[in-house]
């Protein structure tokens, strides 16, 4: 199995590169670009469709000719705004062109002619919280089935306070069995506020077959080709991450670890009764 935690391959430009191939599975693509004012991207989607995502900057944006204008206003992304963001359908032409220094993530995966190019953001995404106490965390559903606006793609964002849990109690996504569970590979791009931070993550099947657990730090991106994927935030720092996923099927639908679902049990309990 390919490793699962990838250190940026840069500070400027393309730092990151995931594609089916070199992850060892069939559907999520994720690239990471970070550039500075002037500096252009461009590519053909070929069989599958994009989501270009600004973390953080300003840029201009076209696709198959069209001008979609000047986009972006999250100039950091622990401000916590929701971002600015496009949809790019297979067999198009994207180029962006950064106006200031630029983080952008460029999500992929098959598409089906389904949809055509748009903006998905800021329009339509709100910051909510999800969990309770040190499970707590706050979300930005970028592209998540609810939003009809992609073939194969889910994107969001997440952003953990300092000391909480993530994506917990531990659940997984590895079964192509719907309506129970849909088969989704999954990774995570990370960042640390401040900077020098850290945060941990496990990737683990119940059988013991795969168990890893690994130090994130800002930048890096975790795979999660199947198992459960909890992550925590060190003391002091806050995390980020952002996630792709895709799969056969455009839905959500996962199952917890048996052995900590007594965990997301009791939390909703709780929050029924406030």
């Amino acid at each position: 199995m390919p490793d699962l935690l990838r250190k940026p391959i840069g500070a400027s430009g393309q730092a990151h590169n995931i594609t089916p191939q070199a992850a060892g599975w069939r559907y999520v693509g994720f690239a990471l670009h970070q550039l500075s004012a002037g500096d252009i991207v461009s590519e053909h989607t070929n069989d599958r469709e994009v989501i270009l995502v600004l973390v953080e900057g300003k840029a201009e944006l076209t696709a198959n000719g069209v001008d979609f204008g000047e986009m972006g206003d999250r100039m950091e992304v622990f401000e916590k705004t929701p971002p600015h963001c496009h949809y790019v359908p297979d067999h198009s032409q994207w180029q962006v062109t950064a106006t200031t220094r630029l983080t952008l993530a460029v999500c992929s995966a098959p598409g089906l002619g389904g949809h055509k190019a748009q903006r998905l953001g800021p329009d339509g995404i709100a910051l909510t919280q999800r969990g309770i106490d040190q499970n707590t965390r706050f979300i930005n559903n970028i592209a998540m089935e609810d939003r009809d606006v992609a073939d194969s793609l889910l994107v969001t964002e997440v952003f953990t306070p300092s000391g909480n849990w993530s994506s917990y109690p531990s659940h997984r996504h590895d079964e192509d069995n719907f309506p129970q569970m849909t088969y989704l590979e999954e990774t995570y791009y990370h960042r640390l506020n401040p900077p020098q931070g850290f945060g941990v993550q496990r990737v683990y099947t119940e059988d013991g077959d795969l168990d890893e657990t690994m130090t994130v730090k800002n930048g890096d991106v975790v795979l999660v080709p199947r198992g459960h994927h909890p992550c925590a935030a060190g003391y002091g720092y806050e995390l980020y991450y952002f996630n792709v996923m895709a799969g056969p099927l455009r839905k959500w639908r996962f199952q917890n670890d048996p052995a900590h679902d007594w965990i997301a049990q009791r939390d909703a309990a709780q929050e029924r009764t406030g």
